[in-house]
């Protein structure tokens, strides 16, 4: 197949070598124009996932109505604040495409809008089937070819949606199909914001019990909130919800998890260091955006409620930890 990704972080690249892997013709698409003469220059993206050569066969594109010329799939991997101006830019060009699905590697609603990636992809992709592309995946492990398992999720599981799945799927990355796209999107959406409390659990020293206890509770939260916004239960329990949240929530590399850690010693600082950091923390942003949701929906989710007022209201991490542990007695289930 040709494909073509645009957004060229650690995710949109490390994507771009699974498929050139695969054997596909792959255009990966920078944001910026200087950030596409360097990696043409150096053939690896020394900004955001050093050490993995990018093949001559990868190219480099610089626009995107001439990438798109030929494209079969379109991946979209930015940080959600920045999908709505890229679709708004490469509207004209996609619909004009040859393009048979437009696929998200993005993880967040539209702060504006409280959108779904698909939602906005759909508004510019015109007739152009969109789905995402959700689960545990670190760029470094997927560029280096470990072993990865991820969901592809669309309204209707087509011929299509099989064929990008077959295209996706090699010895080394196994997509499986799902038909509940809001549920996947949601799922990595949520599990970011608890992984930045995984962090937290962390970084205040609070144990493994707690941390577990976290998780557990974050998951059922998970579900309760994801099944409220058009989710179904079952996908919560797949790669898209719980295997991302395991993922995000322990390892070493995440993202959300190190800030929860560093919200925990120094909340000002960690926050205040958000506006000069190269990379994306999407768990702050997600704990704002599905905390309105959840409130305009009248849902009961306390973690997520929690994590807001420490993150947005100033609330000291052990209080609200002690917040959680006082609330009224209840039932598990």
């Amino acid at each position: 197949m040709n494909c073509v990704v645009f957004g060229a972080g650690a995710w949109g690249t490390a994507m771009a070598i699974h498929l050139d892997r695969q054997g596909h013709t792959v255009t990966l698409v920078p944001r910026r124009l200087e950030q596409a003469l360097k990696l043409t220059a150096e053939r690896e993206n020394t900004d955001y996932l050093k050490g993995h050569k990018l093949s001559a066969s990868l190219q480099i594109g610089l626009e995107a109505t001439p990438a798109l010329m030929d494209a079969d799939v379109v991946f979209l991997a930015c940080p959600s604040k920045g999908l709505a101006e890229l679709v708004s830019q490469i509207g004209p060009a996609l619909r004009a495409s040859s393009a048979r699905m437009v696929v998200s590697l993005c993880k967040g609603l539209d702060q504006n809008t409280l959108r779904r990636p698909t939602e906005v992809m759909a508004l510019a992709a015109g007739k152009i089937p969109v789905a995402t592309l959700s689960g545990p995946s670190n760029a470094d492990e997927v560029a280096r070819g470990m072993p990865t398992a991820m969901v592809l999720a669309a309204h209707h599981d087509d011929d299509t949606l099989r064929e990008v799945q077959a295209a996706l799927s090699g010895p080394t990355l196994r997509a499986y199909t799902s038909s509940d796209l809001p549920g996947v999107e949601i799922g990595g959406t949520l599990k970011n914001v608890y992984a930045v409390g995984a962090g937290l659990c962390d970084g205040l020293g609070l144990g493994s019990n707690a941390k577990a206890a976290f998780l557990t509770r974050a998951l059922q939260e998970m579900m309760r909130v994801g099944v409220a916004v058009g989710g179904r239960p079952e996908t919560f329990l797949g790669l898209g919800g719980v295997g991302d949240l395991m993922a995000t929530a322990h390892g070493g590399w995440s993202r959300n998890r190190s800030f929860g850690e560093q919200v925990a010693k120094d909340a000002a600082g960690a926050i205040a260091a958000l506006a000069t950091r190269r990379d994306s923390v999407e768990g702050y942003r997600a704990t704002d955006t599905l905390t309105r949701v959840a409130k305009a929906s009248q849902l009961d989710a306390p973690i997520l409620f929690c994590l807001h007022r420490i993150l947005f209201e100033g609330l000291d991490a052990r209080a609200g930890v002690t917040t959680l542990m006082t609330r009224d007695l209840k039932p598990e289930a």
